[in-house]
């Protein structure tokens, strides 16, 4: 990993900048499937989203060295990583379908703290009394926003719905850490189109399946609706929309592989909590939600673990070596 204190203030201010891009265009792919998800099976919108997603990162690709950067020597690793984001990704949107915009972002953060936790066993990395108090405080943020007192009907969900995102963090936490192992031999782009790619392939399978509806009702939960509805085909004042989907996928992945490609990771991800302030933005502003007391106290927990981590990380990648390296790297 480059160290901070050598990398140049451009590329560092570079590097915020893509990331804090990369996080706009996500609060905004968040609240257009949210809308949408009344409307539209999530099968569908995942392939018109990856379609036209994997144009422009096919496009990348062939800016950054043409076909021969899709070369692998891990297929299986490209395809596990792939399978992960995969699932991380629909149980986050079929939590969206039921949950408040702010409360499934906050509870999807825990992502990093589990990225900690899981570099431990997979990675076998040494993490210090700080980082694992940070990680045992951001989980008591998730159970409170869990609300484990309340009922069904004072959540609004079932528990099980509760329970999504923090399911699809798990998933997008051993993704990340699988990037860890295959990044330093396989550019951003074409990991980018083996993802866009692996999504068109689920999506048609689900299409294949469920895709006249069959399996779902008007009796069924939101979420199991947004997941096996019948597909339409869009009315064209929907297009753009759709477009616009397709165009934060392809955004997202690039803006964020820029950022941590500039600079390190303790300097850039602290500016992905922005998302949170984005995530209540848009849900006070389309459908009038407000986090309740318990989710707020929940969002600090969370929020401030996880930049107890990050911070921590920076400390020690700066700390000049003396002796023997320890730890991670």
């Amino acid at each position: 990993m480059t160290n901070t204190s050598a990398t140049p203030i451009s590329a560092g201010m570079a590097g915020v900048a893509f990331l804090l891009g990369g996080t706009v265009m996500i609060s905004i792919n968040d609240m257009l499937m949210k809308a949408l998800s009344g409307d539209y099976p999530l099968h569908q919108l995942v392939l018109i989203r990856s379609l036209i997603g994997v144009c422009f990162s096919l496009a990348i690709v062939q800016a950054e060295g043409g076909w021969s950067v899709l070369r692998t020597r891990r297929p299986w690793l490209h395809l596990l990583r792939g399978a992960l984001i995969v699932s991380a990704n629909m149980t986050y949107f079929l939590a969206l379908a039921v949950l408040p915009l702010a409360d499934a972002t906050a509870l999807f953060f825990v992502a990093p703290l589990l990225i900690t936790l899981l570099s431990i066993p997979v990675l076998g990395e040494t993490v210090g009394p700080w980082r694992i108090g940070a990680v045992l405080v951001g989980l008591a943020g998730v159970i409170l926003m869990q609300r484990p007192w309340a009922s069904s009907e004072v959540l609004g969900a079932s528990r099980l719905v509760m329970l999504l995102p923090v399911f699809a963090a798990f998933a997008y936490a051993l993704m990340q850490i699988i990037t860890r192992k295959i990044g330093a031999e396989s550019k951003a782009s074409a990991m980018a189109v083996y993802i866009q790619a692996i999504f068109i392939v689920v999506s048609l399978g689900f299409g294949l399946v469920a895709g006249d509806g069959r399996f779902v009702d008007e009796n069924s939960g939101a979420s199991l609706q947004f997941l096996l509805r019948a597909w339409v085909w869009p009315p064209s004042h929907d297009w753009l929309t759709l477009l616009g989907l397709g165009f934060c996928s392809a955004i997202i992945g690039y803006a964020l592989s820029q950022a941590y490609r500039l600079s390190d990771a303790a300097t850039v991800a602290p500016f992905e909590y922005a998302a949170l302030p984005l995530a209540v933005f848009w849900g006070w502003y389309i459908w009038g939600d407000l986090p309740v007391i318990e989710v707020w106290l929940g969002m600090a927990l969370i929020a401030g673990s996880g930049l107890v981590v990050f911070l921590r990380e920076r400390i020690r990648t700066r700390r000049p070596a003396r002796g023997p390296a320890k730890g991670r790297y």
